[in-house]
C-alpha cells in the first residue's frame, strides 16, 4: 500500500518537474546543446534504415499522434538488485522518440540505501540532478582534479558541467529516487570502471598497470568483477 502511494506521488510529481524543466530547456537557448530544430517537431522513426546524424528521420507527420508526446516509462520504480545498488529508467530518445531534435532527456534513478551512479561522464549534455525522494551526495570534478560535491535532500538540485566527471551515492537511510535532466536527447553515458576495465577487446594489464601504479594481479583481479558486464 505505502509504495502504491508513493508511485502516485511520484507520478503527480514528474509533471511538475518535467513542466519547469522544458520552460528552462527550452527558453533559454544557452542551455542547448542538440542543434536548433527547423522545424515544430520530428517525431523519431527508429525503425528507419537511413544513416542517421545528430538525430532520427521524422516519422511521416500524417502518422503523428498525440501519443507520440507522452511518455509514462519513469513512473514505476527500476530494480536496484545489482552490485552498485542502481536502477535506471531512461527517458531519452530511443525510449520516447518524441523527443527527437527537441534537446532534451530526463531518466529516473533509483539508488538503495548505500547505492552509488559510478563515475561517469556524458560527452553531449550538461545534467541536472533533481531529488525527489531520500539523500544524496552529488558530485563531479573538474579538469583541474577539483571535487565539487554536496548532500542533497529532497526537492533540491544539483548541476553537472558537460562532459565532466561525476558520480551520485545514496548516503541516507531509505531508498533515493532521483531525475537526471539532460541538455540532449541522447547524451551518451561513459562509465570510468566498466569503461576501462570492462572493454572488448580488454586494455592490456601492462597498460593499466603503469596508469594505476599498481601490479597486473591487482589489474587482473578488478578486471574479473567487470567481465560479464
Amino acid at each position: 500500500m505505502a509504495a502504491a502511494k508513493f508511485s502516485i506521488k511520484t507520478a503527480s510529481s514528474f509533471f511538475l518537474v518535467l513542466y519547469s524543466t522544458m520552460i528552462l530547456f527550452f527558453a533559454l537557448p544557452c542551455f542547448s546543446s542538440d542543434p536548433d530544430p527547423l522545424q515544430d517537431f520530428c517525431v523519431a522513426d527508429l525503425n528507419s534504415t537511413t544513416t542517421t546524424v545528430n538525430g532520427y528521420p521524422c516519422k511521416p507527420e500524417s502518422q503523428v499522434t498525440s501519443s507520440d508526446f507522452v511518455f509514462s516509462g519513469l513512473v514505476e520504480e527500476a530494480s536496484t538488485d545489482n552490485p552498485e545498488g542502481l536502477g535506471v529508467r531512461f527517458g531519452n530518445v530511443k525510449f520516447f522518440p518524441g523527443l527527437n531534435t527537441l534537446g532534451l532527456s530526463v531518466s529516473r534513478i533509483d539508488l538503495a540505501p548505500g547505492g552509488i551512479v559510478p563515475a561517469h561522464t556524458h560527452p553531449r549534455a550538461s545534467e541536472i540532478n533533481y531529488v525527489m525522494k531520500g539523500e544524496v551526495n552529488v558530485g563531479f570534478i573538474s579538469t583541474k582534479n577539483v571535487l565539487y560535491s554536496g548532500v542533497l535532500k529532497a526537492g533540491m538540485m544539483a548541476v553537472v558541467p558537460r562532459g565532466l566527471v561525476h558520480y551520485t551515492k545514496n548516503v541516507g537511510g531509505e531508498k533515493a529516487v532521483l531525475l537526471a535532466i539532460l541538455n540532449c536527447q541522447l547524451p551518451g553515458t561513459v562509465s570510468l570502471p566498466s569503461n576501462i576495465f570492462g572493454t572488448k577487446p580488454t586494455i592490456p594489464n601492462d597498460v593499466l598497470s603503469k596508469n594505476f601504479r599498481v601490479n597486473q594481479t591487482v589489474i587482473a583481479n578488478i578486471k574479473s568483477k567487470f567481465a560479464a558486464i
